[in-house]
């Protein structure tokens, strides 16, 4: 934790073992892996931070132009 705070940030304070705790980040990063990361060898940091930020920008505007469900 102190090498955390160092950098400015804080650990999660959820309990070992509490899976709803970092389920919604462990799906983003699944998310992103599969459909950014695994999908070529990017050549620098610059063109993947590219992609990364396209992919985000397309999900999100793709998730806001849906209707919402009729539940």
């Amino acid at each position: 934790m102190q090498a955390l705070g160092r950098h400015g940030l804080v650990g999660s304070l959820g309990r070992v073992g509490a899976a709803g705790d970092n389920a919604a980040m462990e799906s983003f990063f699944a998310l992103l892996q599969n459909n950014v990361l695994d999908r070529r060898i990017w050549s620098t940091r610059d063109e993947l931070r590219i992609a990364i930020v396209a992919w985000i920008e397309r999900t999100t505007t793709a998730a806001d132009a849906k209707p919402p469900s009729a539940d």
